[in-house]
């Protein structure tokens, strides 16, 4: 679509970096104001919201450089080059969840509590950011005839060009925005501490593998031929978030 907003001088103004700051300001300012809402001090909020963004940006993109090691090492500096994109989400997801496990306990945060407030800011930083992949024609779809089908053109767009491709960077900017508005619309009547968490890994984890279903990117080896990493990721998110809602269910049970 429009992957250079523009050019001045030697500045150049990157689409996807825009919307990757615009995301990080607005994940912020609903993690603060959650974190009002459930007592947390906001200035530790901001602390964390820095820790977990500089995880987040490193953390997803080692995950991408691995899904194509051989390219990297050939070219080492292509490493650095993040306004082209290659940020793996689940990358920066696992960065910045043991990074934000590590301050929670060295600031002793309440752990369940804190990632109640942070789980909504998460999904609908993702939603803005998936604008800026749109934008940079990363993590495109496979070729099809549907009728919102979309067709990159620009020479510096890192989709295939001139196909009409599935729209997945929309598709999943939408299901993010979704999944925030349900969080948002549940987060003052869950019935744990930890809650919004589970709402979050079961419904992101779910959205995000089938969309991985029309992805025509490549996203690195698959397993039993058929499950990219996203979506075994994706499975065991909603393990994991099935797991707990059993186990706290349980506790709060026998309390």
């Amino acid at each position: 679509m429009h992957p250079i907003l523009f050019h001045y001088g030697p500045i150049t103004l990157y689409t996807y970096g825009l919307m990757l700051a615009i995301a990080f300001i607005a994940g912020i300012s609903i993690a603060k104001k959650e974190g009002v809402r459930l007592g947390i001090d906001p200035n530790r909020i901001l602390d964390l919201s820095f820790y977990i963004l500089v995880s987040a940006v490193v953390g997803s993109r080692l995950l991408f450089i691995l899904t194509d090691l051989d390219h990297f090492i050939a070219n080492p500096l292509d490493m650095f080059r993040i306004w082209n994109g290659g940020l793996v989400f689940y990358g920066g997801f696992i960065g910045a969840g043991l990074t934000a496990y590590l301050y929670m306990r060295h600031a002793a945060l309440p752990f369940w509590t804190t990632a109640d407030a942070l789980a909504p800011a998460v999904v609908l930083g993702q939603a803005i950011g998936r604008i800026g992949c749109f934008n940079a024609g990363c993590c495109y779809g496979k070729s099809c005839t549907l009728p919102w089908a979309v067709t990159f053109s620009d020479p510096n767009s890192l989709a295939r060009l001139n196909v009409p491709l599935h729209p997945t960077q929309l598709y999943e900017a939408i299901g993010n925005l979704l999944i925030f508005i349900v969080l948002w619309a549940k987060r003052k009547s869950i019935r744990y501490e930890g809650q919004t968490l589970v709402h979050y890994l079961i419904l992101y984890g779910a959205m995000r593998s089938v969309v991985e279903i029309y992805r025509g990117d490549f996203r690195g080896d698959t397993y039993f031929g058929v499950l990219s990493v996203s979506q075994v990721i994706g499975i065991c998110m909603i393990i994991l978030g099935v797991s707990i809602e059993v186990l706290r269910r349980k506790k709060t049970r026998d309390f």
